[in-house]
């Protein structure tokens, strides 16, 4: 199965707008942190999908926004997601209350500190490291444990990027 998706990190000053998955039932991200985005509907564009997600989550309409990546998802469990990554430091609007968790404001450096996927880990360096759009794939063993990635077709490490 395929599945296509948006991801967005809204910057505000050195913070990054996160959500706290706590509320869905059998969610893939139940506890975890990530950004705001999600699935693509019918006929949309990777920027349709994510201007509607960021809405529909956080009451937000991005004014200022940019996309930074590709990223392939092997969830090892019979489902490929490619996800487009995208940063924000554009908005406008009323922050509203999220129906799949917490939005927190989070300083940049503490990002590192909260329960996040390995493979976040990794963009989020590559997002610190470059501007340069990149391909990212993810290779998970079905129960969450990263076990390859690749940077633009090259295999890496987690921790050389």
């Amino acid at each position: 199965m395929v599945r296509l998706s948006t991801l967005c990190y809204i910057q505000r000053g050195n913070q990054y707008l996160m959500l706290h998955r706590t509320v869905k039932k059998n969610d893939i991200n139940k506890d975890k942190w990530i950004g705001v985005g999600g699935h693509f509907e019918e006929d949309e564009s990777p920027e349709e999908c994510l201007l509607r997600e960021v809405k529909e989550e956080t009451g937000y309409t991005l004014t200022s926004y940019r996309y930074r990546g590709i990223v392939t998802f092997v969830s090892g469990d019979g489902v490929t997601e490619y996800m487009s990554l995208f940063t924000a430091d554009g908005f406008c609007g009323q922050e509203s209350a999220c129906d799949e968790g917490e939005l927190v404001w989070v300083d940049k450096e503490d990002v590192y500190k909260l329960n996040i996927w390995e493979g976040d880990r990794i963009f989020f360096r590559l997002l610190e490291k470059t501007d340069r759009f990149f391909s990212l794939k993810l290779v998970y063993d079905g129960t969450g444990v990263l076990l390859s990635a690749a940077l633009n077709g090259k295999a890496i490490k987690s921790g050389d990027v």
